[in-house]
């Protein structure tokens, strides 16, 4: 299973910190999901040699608009194993969905973002993971707290009904907020997800992960052949 954090200069914890407590904790990965603007310095085969954890090289796009967002994608998608956008809005939960580059619609449900049939249906025709982001269970309380809870059921209900891919973390920005996969599969059990589903969900980074890597290796095998199609394998 894997995690997807904020790295430094982002969040407070190296790459290398992250990687360590994740040995810890029992996770075989770790996505780096850092913005264009704040990229992580680090060294992925250092790491891994020394704590025997993967460590995946992948961006979180952050944007406006969708014509920002699509110009973004466009620039990073040949560089980064796994593209995630950030969603919260109708325009730009709509916008990751349905393009078949995006790799994960990051926090869909955050601030005024929603998921309905439509965009269920969109992310499956283009192979787009819905995130399920536990973040603000384990770090919110009161009305904010049933709020997420909710939406969090909401979406678990969608994703069900039309078998929509996912993924699940509890994107940490600190090593000290990273928690073991047994911890969030309880967690899932105590809020209506199964914890099947919670591992389900940390292992699909690493399939995501499996996958590109494969298709950059056979992109850079045979320049000439249009690389386009991250469907293979969704």
């Amino acid at each position: 299973m894997y995690e997807a954090v904020h790295a430094h200069p982002e969040g407070q914890s190296t790459v290398a910190r992250f990687a360590r407590a994740a040995a810890e904790y029992g996770f075989e990965g770790v996505v780096v999901r850092n913005p264009a603007g704040a990229r992580a310095d680090y060294d992925p085969e250092r790491i891994r040699e020394e704590y025997g954890v993967d460590i995946v090289s992948g961006i979180e796009i952050r944007a406006d608009n969708p014509q920002q967002a699509s110009g973004a994608v466009g620039n990073h998608r040949t560089d980064e194993t796994i593209v995630t956008v950030a969603g919260g809005t109708p325009a730009m939960n709509r916008f990751a969905v349905e393009n078949e580059k995006v790799d994960v619609l990051a926090r869909p449900m955050a601030d005024d973002g929603d998921v309905n049939h439509v965009l269920a249906k969109a992310a499956v025709e283009n192979g787009v993971r819905l995130e399920f982001d536990l973040a603000p269970v384990l770090r919110t309380h009161g009305g904010r707290r049933v709020r997420e809870l909710q939406s969090l059921r909401k979406l678990a209900e969608i994703v069900d009904y039309y078998d929509a891919p996912y993924v699940v973390s509890a994107t940490p920005d600190s090593h000290l907020e990273l928690r073991a996969p047994r911890e969030l599969a309880a967690l899932g059990e105590q809020i209506g997800l199964s914890s099947e589903f919670v591992e389900e969900g940390l292992a699909e980074w690493g399939r995501l992960a499996e996958r590109n890597r494969r298709i950059q290796s056979e992109s850079f095998i045979e320049p000439g052949v249009e690389r386009g199609r991250y469907e293979e394998g969704s």
